[in-house]
């Protein structure tokens, strides 16, 4: 049975590889022509008011609500005509269908992605990239439309208003007719846009997606949405024309095609045996996401809707259906190599999950979509609350793979503000030692502690659990050996002297000392700090150390620094933050670089989603730090006072494919009097 899993997964490639060629050959044909030209084009006319920019940039797509506004000055208009009471539940149900039906997509969404990121019931053992999300994002497009044509439908059908809220037998009609006709009629559509003069133009685009997700299911060119629709419509229009039409009938079925869409495209077997052995004819009458994952691997097998018999009728179901589904069933436990442990940021920061909104997740949490966020304040703050009363530990919210290298993403249910409360402390101490535990159980070989939870006064930097439990088999790591090596890197190599605007953190410290032995003046302000890093330094070395509040270079390592202090910085000074938290950017003429991160190898796969306010496919530091320990096998402690060598660190991450964010010379040729702001 293990074996249809790893054949399965050598079908994905041979997919891909397949809808490559073909998109190839019909670009030979038709080279002056998009694979998505005449379909998704159409779409984009629809919703014209989705402005695409650059690819960094988001898409506007929100403002294609507009096209729902005839709605609500229609119901306005009645309500202030004729009251409350002039509004029919047909029409009264047009808009809250479209919300309950967004709400119902974006649960299947986030539930998929946890399933798969934890779940020993995967399908395709791959993963999904950023091209993917940015193709996917505008899922809803199709339930906007959706809407707008039952409104349209209510002003031409001369019954809608009179509609009543149930009717049973309207309901077995549509039901039967949608095992009928519709069944049958997709089921032979589909088998047509297999064949390549279609399948190129049009279909292509919905199997660009080999490992689908929920979302993947509505995926699909304008022109296709359009049979759809009619082919959908067949039911609901038939009972009007019959007189046994319902309102929430029609808003049943909906959620009917709904839920069997996002159920048939989740990347993890969910349908129970005992269903099947239960009710044995159901096997004809409901497929399973593996069912239908074959479709997306062999694209000649399984096309039916959401009722297999046709495919048994016609001979067209894959023979290792039931194979695989017993085999995705069973699944494989799979114990990770590596664990990543970090926490929300602030109150919209749960967004940003990969297991929250994919397009907020899948860009910089400080990117233009700001408006949008607060828009969901009221939301996020119950958020925020629920995983306070109710978060009793750390759960999964991405799984990631480099090499033979497996890796989770495992988050504490606290909030940036909650580590600063004192009498939270213990309680955030025992969720990450309660993490730790179950990784230690587990088998994890290196967990990486990360933002607030390696924080000096909360844990000592880890070291609190590693003194509590000196035989704990998992590694702890906070990555400062790393991230100082980074700091280290992103200083000019001509710098004679730099400005250091920190408190006395590790990588504060080691990077105080490294340049130090290196010969280069570092200048502080605070007393406190200077007099304690004094102490400590060597004396050979002590005179590179200096305590001034006047001398100001212009390079500047901070890492928590206020707009007043920010303004004493002369013009055309370099800001390198040496903490794992971006610094406010309030100078134009000043360069600011990026927290300590690099650029991940390409061969990371699974990399759909934004690690806080990085950039795509860029890692920080502490978090790569952890990668590197389980690479190399080193088996230190990397935590309280104990740090790797940054040099070994960095020589580690090149060999393993990491990239430095910028090119060192690149400062010579920066404008100082323009200064460049620099988000890498």
């Amino acid at each position: 049975m293990g074996a249809v899993v790893l054949d399965h997964g050598i079908l994905a490639i041979k997919a891909e590889s397949e809808l490559q060629a073909s998109n190839g050959r019909r670009s030979m044909r038709f080279p002056s022509r998009t694979r998505t030209e005449g379909g998704n084009a159409m779409m984009m006319m629809v919703s014209s008011c989705c402005l695409m920019a650059t690819d960094d940039c988001l898409c506007l797509a929100d403002a294609q609500y507009v096209v729902m506004a005839p709605v609500v000055v229609h119901g306005a208009r009645r309500v202030a005509g004729g009251g409350w009471g002039d509004i029919d539940l047909a029409f009264a149900l047009i808009l809250p269908s479209l919300l309950l039906r967004m709400v119902h997509n974006q649960i299947w969404i986030s539930a998929a992605r946890y399933q798969t990121a934890r779940s020993k019931h995967r399908i395709v053992d791959r993963g999904i990239e950023f091209d993917q999300v940015d193709r996917e994002r505008g899922w809803d497009d199709q339930i906007i439309l959706n809407g707008l044509f039952f409104y349209v439908g209510y002003l031409l059908i001369p019954s809608a208003p009179h509609l009543p809220a149930w009717r049973a037998d309207g309901v077995v009609a549509m039901a039967l007719l949608h095992a009928g006709p519709v069944e049958f009629l997709y089921y032979w559509f589909h088998r047509a846009l297999h064949h390549h003069f279609l399948y190129s133009r049009y279909h292509s685009h919905h199997h660009s997606s080999i490992v689908t997700e929920p979302i993947t299911s509505v995926i699909h060119p304008f022109a296709e949405h359009m049979v759809y629709y009619i082919l959908f419509a067949i039911p609901m229009l038939t009972t009007v024309y019959m007189g046994t039409a319902s309102v929430l009938g029609f808003v049943l079925y909906i959620a009917y095609i709904d839920f069997m869409n996002n159920m048939g495209h989740c990347n993890f077997e969910l349908v129970p045996k005992w269903v099947f052995q239960v009710f044995p004819p159901l096997k004809y009458l409901m497929y399973t996401p593996s069912f239908h994952s074959l479709h997306h691997t062999q694209f000649r097998t399984n096309y039916s809707l959401f009722m297999p018999f046709y495919d048994y009728i016609y001979n067209t179901m894959d023979k290792s259906s039931d194979q695989l589904y017993q085999s995705s069933l069973k699944g494989i436990e799979e114990t990770p190599d590596l664990v990543h442990l970090t926490h929300m940021t602030d109150l919209q920061s749960a967004y940003h999950l990969r297991i929250g909104f994919a397009s907020i997740a899948s860009n910089p949490s400080n990117s233009s979509m700001w408006w949008y966020m607060w828009t969901l304040w009221p939301l996020a703050w119950l958020s925020m609350v629920f995983a306070w009363v109710y978060g009793s530990s750390a759960f999964v919210v991405e799984r990631i793979k480099l090499k033979k290298l497996t890796m989770q993403t495992w988050a504490i249910p606290r909030y940036n503000f909650q580590y600063g409360l004192n009498w939270e402390r213990e309680s955030i101490n025992d969720l990450i030692e309660k993490a730790i535990l179950d990784a230690d159980a587990r088998g994890v070989k290196v967990l990486s502690l990360g933002l607030l939870n390696q924080a000096k006064q909360l844990n000592g930097g880890g070291e609190l659990f590693r003194q509590k439990y000196p035989k704990l088999r998992v590694r702890l790591v906070d990555g400062s050996g790393l991230a100082t090596a980074v700091v280290l890197k992103s200083i000019p190599h001509d710098a004679k002297q730099v400005f250091l605007h920190a408190g006395p953190s590790k990588v504060a410290c080691a990077t105080a000392f490294a340049l130090c032995e290196k010969g280069v003046k570092v200048i502080m302000n605070p007393k406190k700090e200077y007099d304690m890093l004094k102490s400590q330094i060597a004396d050979s070395r002590a005179s590179y150390l200096k305590h001034s509040s006047n001398h100001m270079p212009q390079i500047w390592l901070v890492d928590n620094i206020d707009d007043k202090e920010q303004k004493k910085a002369p013009q055309g000074t370099i800001f390198i933050p040496i903490s794992q938290f971006p610094i406010k950017k309030i100078r134009k003429d000043c360069t600011y670089l990026s927290t300590p991160a690099m650029k991940i190898p390409e061969t990371m796969q699974n990399i759909h989603a934004c690690e806080n306010w990085l950039p795509r496919k860029v890692m920080s530091a502490w978090r790569i730090a952890g990668i590197l320990h389980a690479l190399e096998g080193w088996t230190m402690h990397e935590c309280g006072d104990a740090m790797m060598d940054a040099e070994k660190a960095w020589s580690a991450a090149i060999s393993h494919g990491f990239v430095p964010l910028i090119k060192l010379e690149s400062f010579r040729s920066m404008d100082s009097v323009t200064g460049r702001c620099m988000q890498l």
